[in-house]
Formats: C-alpha cells, sequence, structure tokens
C-alpha cells in the first residue's frame, strides 16, 4: 500500500473549485482505491479499464504522487498482451478478471499520453526507458486499425475481428497519444516517420472528414474532443467550441453528457475545462468547473459520475476515479503545472505531417 502522505497541492488550488485541503482529499481519495499491485479501478468492487486508469495516474502525478504512478504504469507494462494492447475491462478482484476482452484502440494509445506525463513530471529517463516498449507495441497495434482514410477503427474483438468503424471522440484521443509517443521517440532519439504520417493522415480526417466516423453528434465529447485531443486549434477550435456551447452547457450545473437527456457529468464538464483552458479560455473552464462542485462528496473527496438535474439526483451512485482524475488535471493546467500544461496545451509536442502539406482526398 502507498503509505499516506500530504500531496503536494500548490497548483491544484482553485478559487470556488479547490482549496489545499479539498485537492488533497481528492488525491487521497484515488489513492484509496488503488490496488497494491498499482491497478486503479473506477472505484473499489467495479471494472477497470486502461484509459481511465491512465487518467487517474496522471492525476496522482500532478500532486507528486510519483511513486504511485509509477506502479499504475508498471501495472499496464505487467499485463499488456502480445500483440499491444489490453483488455477493453478488468474487474476489481483477486487477481483481476477480464470481463470485456475486446480491445479499444482509444484506451491502448492513452498510455503513451501517462507515459509521456510522468517523464515530464519526474524526468525519469530510466522509466523511460522501460516503458519505450510498451509504448511502441501499443502504437503499433493502434496503428495496425487505421483505415485508409486515416481514421482509426475503434475496436478489435477477441477473436481478432477489427472493426472499420470509426468514432470521432476515440480517434481525436488517439492523436493526441499520437503525439505525445512521437514525444517519447524523439527523446530517445529513436525516429517514427511512420507514426509521423499517420497522425497527420488522422488529423487530417479529424478536420476535414466527419462522414469517416460514425454520427454520434449528440454526445459531447463528440463536439469538444478534436480540441482537447488537439487536432482542431486556433480559430477553429473556438468556432467549434462557440458552435455547440449552447446545445451541451447547463449554466451553473455542468455539460450534458448526450442531448437532449437532463444529465451533466463530472468528467465531460472537467475535460471541456481543459479544452477550453488549451485554446485560451480560462474563464470560461474556471466557471464550468466551479459548476460542477455540487457533484463533490466531502466525505471522500471524489465526485459523483454525473446529476440528472429535472430529477435532483445523483445518477449513477457511484464516485469514480476517473471523474476526480480529470478534474485535478483540468485544475493542474489552470494552476500551471508544467508537465500537464505540456501535455494538454499541445504547443511543443510532434505534429507529425502537417496536413494542410499531405495530399489526403
Amino acid at each position: 500500500m502507498t503509505t499516506p502522505r500530504t500531496p503536494r497541492t500548490e497548483h491544484l488550488v482553485l478559487p470556488g473549485v479547490l482549496t489545499a485541503g479539498q485537492a488533497a482529499a481528492t488525491v487521497a481519495g484515488v489513492l484509496a482505491v488503488q490496488r497494491e499491485d498499482g491497478a486503479i479501478p473506477w472505484f473499489r468492487g467495479h471494472h477497470l479499464d486502461p484509459w481511465d486508469h491512465v487518467e487517474a495516474a496522471m492525476a496522482l502525478d500532478t500532486a507528486g504522487e510519483h511513486e504511485a504512478a509509477e506502479r499504475a504504469y508498471l501495472w499496464l507494462a505487467r499485463h499488456q498482451l502480445e500483440d499491444g494492447s489490453w483488455y477493453a475491462a478488468y474487474a476489481d478482484g483477486d487477481p483481476l478478471d477480464i470481463t470485456d476482452r475486446g480491445r479499444e484502440t482509444n484506451f491502448v494509445a492513452y498510455v503513451a499520453v501517462g507515459v509521456w506525463h510522468h517523464y515530464l513530471s519526474t524526468g525519469d529517463d530510466t522509466f523511460l526507458d522501460r516503458m519505450w516498449p510498451c509504448v511502441y507495441a501499443a502504437v503499433e497495434f493502434v496503428l495496425r486499425l487505421q483505415q485508409p482514410g486515416g481514421q482509426i477503427g475503434w475496436r478489435r474483438d477477441d477473436d481478432g475481428t477489427a472493426t472499420a468503424d470509426a468514432l470521432l471522440t476515440g480517434s481525436s484521443s488517439v492523436h493526441h497519444a499520437l503525439r505525445c509517443a512521437l514525444a517519447v521517440a524523439e527523446q530517445r532519439e529513436e525516429p517514427q516517420p511512420d507514426w509521423e504520417l499517420a497522425v497527420g493522415a488522422l488529423r487530417h480526417a479529424i478536420r476535414h472528414h466527419p462522414e469517416r466516423f460514425l454520427d454520434k453528434d449528440r454526445y459531447s465529447m463528440d463536439w469538444y474532443y478534436p480540441v482537447l485531443g488537439g487536432a482542431l486549434t486556433g480559430a477553429e477550435a473556438k468556432a467549434r467550441i462557440e458552435e455547440g456551447w449552447d446545445r451541451f452547457v447547463v449554466p451553473g450545473l455542468g455539460v450534458r453528457c448526450v442531448v437532449p437527456n437532463p444529465w451533466v457529468t463530472g468528467g465531460e464538464s472537467a475535460e471541456l475545462a481543459l479544452a477550453l483552458w488549451a485554446v485560451g479560455e480560462s474563464d470560461r473552464a474556471l466557471d464550468v468547473l466551479q459548476s460542477i462542485q455540487h457533484l463533490r462528496d466531502p466525505e471522500t473527496g471524489l465526485y459523483w459520475t454525473g446529476y440528472v438535474f429535472d430529477d435532483d439526483a445523483i445518477w449513477p451512485r457511484e464516485l469514480t476515479t476517473w471523474t476526480a482524475g480529470s478534474l485535478l488535471l483540468a485544475v493542474a493546467a489552470l494552476g500551471g503545472h508544467d508537465a500537464t500544461c505540456a501535455v494538454f496545451g499541445g504547443e511543443h509536442l510532434p505534429r507529425g505531417l502537417d496536413p494542410d502539406c499531405c495530399a489526403l482526398a
């Protein structure tokens, strides 16, 4: 078990969002859920998925809990499958049981974001060397599902069947992960020209070819993820934020998960805040983070997944590590945490092939 101590929370303090004591309690809440083997399930007794596991691990690094974060990444290294992937869901038990044997590409790719974030948080070259084979194999798995139009097929089933269908949210997350993977490769002086081509083709698809993705326009993640994943920047990003604002943002409560459902969710709200910060809208980001403090559980420091405002009801009744993790990352970006700003600001991440220079149809 991780030895309890006071987390470093000076950059996790925001007016109306977190005091130093509240930030420490939230970090402690995530640590309390982490298993001795490093795994971070949604909550004890529920399941772990690789994406949310990484999100929670990055949040631990924002508070200086580097040993706990490293254990989370080493759990991934130990459980990586021969094809470079992980299963989509592992039930919290002893040992962990596999409950979804599919392999989702955005889940697999996200390890690169976490590994780069941990390296920037710690400067630990030994860690980067140890995790490089894991990152490399994960990226290679994901790129085997890239389609001719640049988009990423979202899943491979356990029998080996790959889907050509692509999700805009998932592909946008993969875009971010590929840029972080290229940063890892550059740091190790191991050029990956195929990855550079892949990320450029993927960005081109996200920016110019919405028809190459399944229609999930009702979901707020499809609205903001092209911005959060760094495929849309500058004026393009700001225009997209404005286009969906009134559809998805419920003033004073947070961000809808799906329209027209009267349900706001903490994770989507915190991710939108992070996207807003990335495009220079810090005041708006702060407003969004303040608006979801009604989801905070004062006893654990964790956050409820969502709130059905027509019924004045918390739903589902679960306090999830990934909701707390996404909030801590957004707060860390607003608070100037160097590693988080570098990873999610994206200014210094490799871009790969410039989509404006590629000859894709």
